[in-house]
């Protein structure tokens, strides 16, 4: 690499894995969904395999990030956004995992926490593909995943509440603690997206 490209920003390329990394989460969180549906290797598989593409776009992106002394965005932004979009995919994947290793089937909580973060993982690819262009609607879309969050977390309470209000014998106890874990597991995913949202927001602020 020349002098002159060193100092080169290079926002399409920054943005393309950017969006990139949002399109593979929505993916995974697509298949986290029909996994819920219906639990099956098949659909595992289609989590495992985005979660291991969305690290590579991160890894692509982090290489090129230590490579450029210029860029369109702050570092530190570009670096969060990805890192907190990567936490999404991490914490979909992790989900599955468990409920393979500790053997849960889906229940309606499950996937109505399921069917609000693969709408917050679509409004924040909508806010990737609009940031560069009309970084207002990139705004509102972040805007639309923060309000998606507060109703994982009503969601959340709600679920383990009723945990608590089952049988008191050890087969429910059991049961109890496989499913606050996966509940807790999708709660942080929530987080996360939050996360991604506020630094949309944040990115925003500085472009106009």
């Amino acid at each position: 690499m020349g002098i002159k490209e060193f100092f080169k920003p290079r926002q399409d390329q920054f943005l393309k894995l950017l969006v990139q990394q949002a399109e593979t989460t929505l993916d995974g969180m697509n298949a986290l969904e029909s996994y819920m549906k219906k639990r099956s290797d098949k659909h595992a598989a289609a989590v495992t395999q985005a979660e291991k593409d969305a690290d590579e776009f991160r890894r692509i992106l982090i290489d090129d990030l230590n490579r450029t002394f210029v860029t369109p965005i702050d570092r530190e932004d570009i670096f969060a956004l990805s890192r907190a979009i990567d936490d999404v995919m991490d914490y979909a994947y992790t989900t599955v995992e468990e409920m393979q290793i500790l053997d849960v089937e889906p229940n309606d909580y499950l996937r109505r926490l399921v069917s609000l973060l693969q709408d917050a993982a679509e409004e924040i690819h909508q806010a990737m593909l609009r940031l560069e262009e009309h970084p207002g609607v990139a705004a509102e879309h972040a805007t639309r995943a923060k309000a998606l969050e507060n109703r994982v977390e009503r969601v959340y309470r709600e679920a383990v509440a009723d945990l608590f209000s089952g049988p008191e014998d050890i087969h429910h106890v059991m049961e109890m603690l496989k499913l606050r874990e996966l509940y807790r597991h999708l709660s942080n995913c929530a987080d996360r997206g939050d996360e991604a949202a506020n630094v949309i927001h944040d990115i925003v602020v500085k472009m106009t």
